[in-house]
């Protein structure tokens, strides 16, 4: 199961080099956190998690296999672009395939770097990107919404509920609204299938100078406001920071982070903030070959967890063996927490949680 995040942005914002830096840190990770390149402006790094290293520990563990989220380096858009403008149709058609769209914004002044606005507002610049995405998604239902209606009057029960639910979508897009303010959790489902772009979870990552790396600045203040108002999420970053970073040797970086008052970088903060957004937890599997990290969508069933290790374990999924890690770590590990009745049998209704260590039981 992947999962991805596509790094939009205007021209000259930092994202490249955010994307550039965290393809630089995983590339730098030790065996066991690979980094994968699949195509020059996609990877794949591991998403930090020390309940890992702890469950590793404990259930002596040869290595470690951490989750892992893919980031995806968008082409920058300019203001047209759902006209065409600039790469504007490369754009639109990479960004309806991530699963949700993290949105770098320059929250800092350098009279060095030029801004295709020609002057420095990170709100402006958002809510550019988020016009261009909205009339994408307006003309694409725009286009389909007449031939559905006309079935849908024939009698097509198929047509008449789409048009039930794009209808609603068409008139917030109109009025300048994206289409994930007026979606119902029951209709995501259905609405992922319309490939909207303004659908997507967003997360807004304010660039910032590196004296504000650790605090942010009344640029980011801004950008956090709006983040708030839309119930989205925005993270403080400074793409020179972590560029920095990507060239140092992993015993270096935790004393040169806590140099500038940060606990961790900022592509770990990314990282997980992405997580979250995606709504995204993690389960792990643990005994003497290897700790793993497996991730999945909350309110997923223990089959559908099983099928995410191998298609088998789905089909023929018995139950599994579950023990949450606070006990695991408490007791000392799997038969600690027997012997303290702490692993319980689960069957196939059971909603796995986050940090739940499984053994499945399976027969194919």
């Amino acid at each position: 199961m992947g999962f991805n995040c596509g790094i939009v942005g205007l021209p000259n914002v930092g994202k490249s080099t955010l994307f550039n830096a965290l393809t630089a840190t995983a590339a730098a990770q030790a065996a066991n956190y690979p980094f994968c390149t699949i195509e020059p402006n996609v990877g794949r790094v591991a998403v930090p998690d020390p309940r890992l290293d702890a469950l590793a520990r404990i259930g002596k563990s040869q290595k470690t296999v951490p989750t892992s989220l893919e980031f995806v380096d968008i082409a920058g858009l300019v203001r047209g672009a759902s006209k065409g403008e600039g790469l504007g149709n490369q754009f639109l058609a990479n960004i309806r395939e991530v699963d949700a769209i993290i949105h770098v914004l320059r929250c800092f002044e350098d009279g060095d770097v030029t801004h295709v606005e020609g002057s420095i507002d990170p709100v402006r610049d958002a809510e550019t990107v988020e016009t261009e995405l909205m009339l994408a998604d307006l003309d694409s239902l725009e286009k389909r919404l007449p031939n559905l209606q006309k079935r849908a009057k024939g009698g097509d029960k198929e047509s008449a509920a789409l048009v039930a639910l794009m209808e609603p979508i068409v008139a917030a897009l109109a009025e300048g609204r994206p289409a994930r303010g007026v979606i119902a959790p029951v209709d995501a489902a259905a609405v992922s299938k319309l490939g909207l772009m303004t659908s997507k979870p967003v997360l807004y990552v304010c660039n910032v100078e590196e004296s504000a790396a650790a605090t942010g600045n009344a640029l980011s203040e801004k950008v956090f406001a709006m983040a708030a108002a839309q119930g989205a999420r925005a993270v403080v970053v400074s793409a020179a920071i972590e560029a920095e970073i990507s060239q140092m040797a992993a015993a270096d970086r935790a004393e040169f982070l806590e140099s500038l008052g940060l606990v961790d970088s900022g592509l770990d903060r990314i990282i997980r903030a992405g997580y979250a957004l995606l709504g995204l937890i993690t389960y792990f599997t643990c005994g003497p070959k290897e700790a793993r990290a497996w991730t999945i969508t909350k309110g997923t069933k223990a089959p559908a967890a099983a099928g995410v290790i191998h298609g088998d374990f789905e089909r023929g999924f018995i139950a599994c063996e579950t023990i949450a890690y606070e006990d695991y770590i408490a007791l000392g590990g799997e038969q600690g927490a027997k012997e303290a009745g702490k692993m319980r049998i689960e069957g196939k209704e059971y909603i796995v949680k986050d940090g739940d260590v499984l053994l499945f039981r399976f027969n194919v």
